[in-house]
């Protein structure tokens, strides 16, 4: 199946962390083990090197970025899931990645355009077509708070007509600029070949159930491409399917789901702390892993970057609140092979 058809199809796509052992090191057994358990978890794909990967692999003084890519790519030859590797910083930065994960066999490039923080749009288009000329790319609106930029509707517009781009991932957490991504898919007449997919961790299944109807066009998400999905991820393929199912069958979307809708919005403001400018965010990732023994420890490339205060205490409030959203029993069920 051409990577476009793939995409379409709707594809529960973890943004995959970083496993380091206490000194600050990459643990590779369990960097692969992570990749194990996305796949056995029924992942369609999987980002590697992107904002819950820690920007910061690809600083000299780390040099994680080519390990981690190669590491994924190794554990996914073979499988059916979309292999998508970040792509950050200024051009020829962005190329020179590109480049490196087309090497590895990567299907396509979440470029993120936080480096551009000042670029016109323009610049931008120029940023995209030269990484596009490499690698197919999915476009990717990062929130500020976390390293991204706003990104006007013009831009969209005209970046949603590049002839390589496959893919949107929407993850500004506002609805306004959601809307203005979807609005510039659905006037471009390419909703039937780019795929939009929520990163928007703080209203997915929302985001996953809507019709957007703009210009005459129906537009949808298909899939999610999600730092939340880093966590309880055979339980995110679940609800996809299900979702997938209620829009195929054109049955009324049941109350219960609006509820579960809240619930994992309550359940991602623990893990990503918004309280605090999302600054215990990948942090709050690796505590769940962390639990569930798939990483040794929450460690991050930072030693800064840690929980905020009282953020322990309210992701033990929402894993008691919401069992139903954790996937620890299949986690545990398994670990010891994906560690071996």
């Amino acid at each position: 199946m051409l990577l476009r058809d793939r995409l379409l199809t709707g594809l529960a796509i973890p943004a995959h962390p970083l496993a380091l052992d206490a000194s600050r090191r990459l643990d590779e057994r369990r960097q692969r083990a992570l990749t194990r358990y996305y796949l056995a978890a029924g992942a369609g794909g999987v980002a590697v090197g992107v904002h819950t990967t820690q920007f910061a692999i690809r600083e000299p003084r780390h040099g994680l970025l080519r390990p981690v890519l190669e590491l994924a790519a190794a554990e996914m030859r073979g499988s059916a899931a979309v292999k998508i590797a970040g792509l950050c910083g200024p051009t020829a930065q962005a190329v020179a990645e590109a480049e490196l994960a087309a090497s590895l066999g990567y299907d396509a490039g979440l470029l993120s355009l936080g480096a551009l923080r000042a670029a016109p749009v323009e610049e931008l288009l120029a940023h995209s077509r030269a990484a596009a000329a490499v690698l197919p790319i999915i476009g990717f609106y990062l929130q500020p708070s976390v390293g991204g930029r706003l990104l006007p509707f013009e831009f969209w517009r005209r970046f949603v007509e590049l002839d390589n781009v496959v893919a949107v991932k929407i993850a500004p957490f506002n609805r306004y600029q959601t809307l203005d991504v979807v609005r510039a898919v659905a006037l471009s007449g390419r909703a039937r070949e780019i795929a939009l997919y929520t990163g928007n961790d703080d209203n997915i299944v929302v985001d996953l159930l809507t019709e957007f109807q703009l210009g005459g066009e129906s537009v949808r998400f298909r899939g999610g491409l999600l730092g939340q999905w880093a966590v309880w991820t055979s339980k995110a393929v679940e609800l996809l399917q299900r979702i997938h199912t209620i829009r195929t069958e054109c049955t009324a979307v049941p109350g219960e789901l609006l509820t579960l809708a809240a619930r994992l919005t309550d359940a991602n403001a623990a893990l990503f702390d918004p309280a605090h400018q999302f600054r215990g965010c990948i942090a709050g990732i690796h505590e769940i892993l962390r639990r569930q023994g798939l990483l040794a420890g929450r460690w991050c490339l930072d030693p800064e970057e840690e929980l905020s205060p009282g953020q322990a205490e309210e992701i033990d409030r929402v894993c008691t609140l919401y069992p139903e959203l954790t996937d620890d029993e299949f986690v545990r069920a398994h670990v010891d092979d994906w560690l071996r």
